[in-house]
């Protein structure tokens, strides 16, 4: 399982920096027509996964006399990434229209700060992806795949604002690749605590669902409406249903390796079911 959790949070971040990177190919006035199909795609994304697969499985982990407090947590989730932004005052903006993230409000220091947030980002990242792959294979993957499909578009961002701030492209690059390795280190840190936690785990997705849909409400969809032109929103539906689309056909392409390969020799996951 181990493997599994460092190829996947691995695999997501080196995907989601070599798209960052590709930025250095595109004319820089290019830049706000692509990164909206991005976040486009991200909430699609996330939504699918957050409502069609972390909560109904947390759910079914915990059984009906645990629901109400499973729910509760998805709440102080919600509320907890509420505050923490407040805290912290910083969005993770993928609008490059955003005037969090204008180039008025950066220089070396605020850099500095974008990859360091990143990496704690990407660290909490880490800790999700191991907590659904220590309950199934196939939670994991599309977990995974919803995760990057929400850092690809930010890491553009922040890859973007490095550059603003006056950091060299190479170093710039160099910064986002170690920032996205702590979803590596996430990863082990949840197998390594939260494997013996069986109980724990669907409290854990619970939080994961929360902080998906906290990323596509208070931060994707604001952004989005920022476009208001009807070819805009066409697009936009678009993207999101192709968001949609993956994650559904991850889920099922994965239910059915494990349904194939499963039956004969039990995957890793089986001998981390939770009890009913």
């Amino acid at each position: 399982m181990l493997i599994w959790i460092v190829a996947f949070t691995l695999l997501g971040g080196v995907l989601s920096v070599a798209a960052a990177s590709m930025l250095l190919l595109i004319p820089h006035h290019r830049h706000p027509d692509i990164v909206p199909h991005g976040v486009s795609f991200a909430l699609g994304a996330l939504l699918t996964v957050a409502l069609l697969d972390l909560l109904p499985d947390a759910v079914e982990k915990v059984g009906p006399e645990r629901v109400g407090g499973l729910f509760a947590t998805v709440l102080a989730g919600l509320m907890g990434f509420f505050l923490l932004e407040k805290l912290l005052i910083w969005r993770h903006c993928h609008a490059s229209e955003c005037h969090v993230h204008s180039e008025a409000h950066f220089h070396q220091p605020a850099g500095t700060l974008i990859v360091l947030g990143d990496g704690i980002h990407n660290l909490v990242d880490g800790v999700l992806i191991g907590a659904a792959f220590l309950v199934d294979i196939q939670l994991g993957v599309v977990t995974s795949l919803a995760v990057a499909a929400h850092e690809i578009p930010q890491e553009v961002g922040d890859f973007a604002i490095l550059l603003q701030s006056g950091y060299p492209p190479a170093r710039a690059f160099m910064y986002n690749l170690l920032s996205s390795l702590g979803a590596v280190v996430g990863g082990v840190l949840a197998y390594l605590g939260l494997e013996s936690m069986h109980d724990s785990l669907p409290y854990f997705l619970a939080i994961a669902a929360s902080s998906f849909i906290y990323v596509a409400v208070a931060d994707l969809i604001p952004s989005l409406h920022r476009k208001t032109r009807g070819i805009e929103t066409v697009q936009q539906i678009v993207f999101i249903a192709a968001g949609v689309a993956l994650i559904l056909t991850a889920q099922s392409l994965v239910h059915d390796l494990e349904r194939d390969g499963g039956s004969a020799h039990p995957g890793p996951a089986a001998a981390i079911a939770l009890p009913h």
